[in-house]
């Protein structure tokens, strides 16, 4: 039985369990995925996925990895809380969808419930994003939840589609509240 962390219409954030790392080594390699990763030109093993899996105990202060749910329970994605400080308050999110589970809402969801957490439950203060110009489904996501551009690192790096500049998002915890409407309430 997998723990769910928290729960919306279309999705659940869970935790990842040791039979994901399959499907999750699968879409890092899938280079329609891959473009719009850090690294586009990484090829990953199971082996270095399943390292990842077991490091994530001990990366407990600085980062959080959540398997995004479908409504079946069946693993559709991954978001990431990393970078987390908690001396000033931020941490960075990053996620991915399976191309067979795009454009059905799944990641606007994912990110509008990590952004419950990041603020709710660990208290933080700001919650920072980077996309490339090119993903026009992330900085979708990102607008649709609340985050705003502020940045850009020209033609700062490489993809498939050539140099793209790298955008910066962040919303403030004050910006999440007043578009949720949870100003002031405690609890989940």
């Amino acid at each position: 039985m997998r723990p769910i962390i928290l729960k919306g219409e279309k999705v659940s954030l869970g935790v990842i369990l040791r039979e994901d790392i399959q499907k999750i080594w699968e879409w890092s390699n899938d280079r329609e995925i891959a473009k719009t990763l850090a690294d586009p030109s990484d090829v990953s093993t199971l082996e270095e996925w399943m390292r990842w899996y077991e490091n994530l105990t001990t990366k407990k202060l600085t980062k959080r990895a959540f398997a995004i749910l479908n409504e079946e329970g069946k693993i559709v994605g991954t978001v990431i809380v990393s970078r987390i400080d908690f001396r000033n308050g931020t941490a960075e999110i990053g996620y991915f969808i399976g191309k067979e589970y795009w454009n059905q809402g799944y990641a606007s969801e994912a990110v509008k419930l990590t952004l419950k957490y990041c603020f709710r439950y660990m208290n933080l203060r700001k919650v920072f994003a980077r996309t490339y110009e090119n993903n026009v489904a992330s900085i979708r996501v990102l607008e649709k939840n609340g985050f705003k551009l502020m940045g850009k690192l020209r033609k700062h790096a490489w993809t498939p589609d050539g140099y793209v500049d790298v955008l910066f998002y962040d919303i403030m915890k004050e910006e999440w509240q007043a578009s949720t409407g949870s100003a002031g309430r405690q609890g989940g």
